[in-house]
């Protein structure tokens, strides 16, 4: 025993309790602090990979991709193509919006809806109807006497009822214009968002792609707004439609003028009468005569007609909108931009810029591509200290 109570013979025993840690330490430990001595030899530190971390998969996975040759230039760019328009036609005609639930800007069809409805509530409330209530049948007194005519006196001159309906048109005429550009930058905005976000991985691509859907969406909004104009214009050359509602709310109309004659010729009853789509309208600013008379038949006819000019300036756009939308996703926005590549006034220049990368980019995949070299070279390292351990392994068992 010891001066402390130790029994100093048992020392060697002790130590030989001890001996299968230390030879723990030596087989298994040591030769993994060995392996990290020779691959921080190899220079890995100074190349921005930490140890024990072997490599960053966020950093690669954000590289862009390289493309060496046209031939994956062509293939990056037609899958990038091919994808845009299928996520296109998805949120722009189909009514899908799986890759943006939380985005209501791209649920595309439900916005569209909601830009003709308030387009149309526009042209409603533009309606002459809305505000000349206190000037009742004087606008149509002043056209009838201008365009009146050597002729039998009952007969309407389709020349005043022409020129009141052109007035009105004219006074709505910039709000399908409008309309239809503030389609088009919507659907421009939602065709650049889609290819952008299809060709993130691939930055060559994306200020061609940016620079051709703005090319692309100039002409195609220009065609539009060129169409939409004649669609108005065509509303002032004649006076037409094929529907039965304007001779029955024609007819219905002028149920009320036989009242409206009475008021007039009663000079003891207020010059005041609710008619239908006008509401209580006063008119006694006027007198009762044959011009009167001719004045209410051509405002019944008006308001009749309206009702199909503004349904037709709603309609009209509406479906001149979504064949426009359709054909460009799946006709013109493939055609177009291919063009641009192959024989745009670049002359096919298009597929060489694409392999051309950004000095950032060509910078950092560089400093990749020799972090991924010593990682090569450390594999072998890494495998015999793998095996050595393995081996050890087996032979405890």
């Amino acid at each position: 025993m010891g001066r402390f109570g130790i029994d100093c013979s048992s020392s060697e025993e002790t130590q030989q309790n001890y001996a299968p840690l230390i030879s723990n330490y030596n087989d298994r430990i040591r030769p993994l602090l060995d392996a990290v001595d020779k691959l921080r030899h190899l220079n890995v530190v100074n190349e921005g990979i930490q140890l024990p971390t072997i490599v960053n998969a966020s950093e690669l996975n954000n590289m862009p991709r390289n493309l060496s040759c046209i031939a994956d230039a062509m293939t990056a760019f037609m899958r990038v193509l091919g994808s845009s328009k299928e996520s296109l036609r998805k949120i722009l005609i189909s009514g899908e919006f799986n890759e943006f639930p939380d985005e209501s800007k791209m649920h595309c069809t439900a916005r569209l809806a909601e830009m003709l409805d308030s387009y149309s509530a526009e042209l409603e409330m533009k309606s002459p109807e809305k505000s000349s209530k206190d000037k009742f049948l004087v606008e149509e007194i002043k056209v009838l006497e201008e365009t009146k005519g050597i002729g039998l006196p009952n007969f309407l001159p389709r020349a005043a009822f022409l020129t009141i309906l052109q007035r009105r048109v004219n006074q709505v005429a910039d709000t399908p214009i409008e309309f239809a550009q503030n389609v088009w930058n919507y659907v421009e905005d939602v065709f650049v968002r889609v290819l952008l976000m299809k060709s993130e991985s691939y930055p060559q691509l994306q200020s061609f792609l940016r620079w051709t859907a703005h090319n692309l969406m100039a002409k195609v909004r220009n065609r539009s707004i060129e169409r939409v104009t004649e669609i108005v214009e065509m509303e002032k050359m004649s006076d037409y439609s094929c529907s039965p509602e304007y001779m029955a709310t024609w007819s219905r109309l002028m149920l009320q003028q036989q009242q409206f004659k009475q008021v007039m010729i009663d000079e003891s009853k207020q010059k005041k009468l609710n008619f239908e789509m006008l509401g209580d309208v006063e008119f006694c600013h006027l007198q009762d005569n044959q011009v009167v008379q001719q004045a209410f038949d051509i405002k019944m006819r008006l308001m009749a007609y309206w009702k199909i000019v503004l349904r037709r300036l709603v309609d009209s756009l509406a479906l001149h909108l979504l064949f426009s939308v359709q054909n460009l996703i799946n006709k013109e926005m493939e055609v177009d931009i291919v063009n641009e590549l192959m024989g745009g006034p670049s002359g096919g220049g298009g597929i060489e810029r694409m392999l051309e990368e950004s000095p950032s980019v060509a910078t950092k995949r560089d400093k990749l591509n020799r972090s991924i070299k010593l990682l090569r070279d450390s594999k072998d390292v890494v495998a015999k200290i793998m095996d050595r351990i393995a081996v050890y392994g087996d032979g405890e068992d």
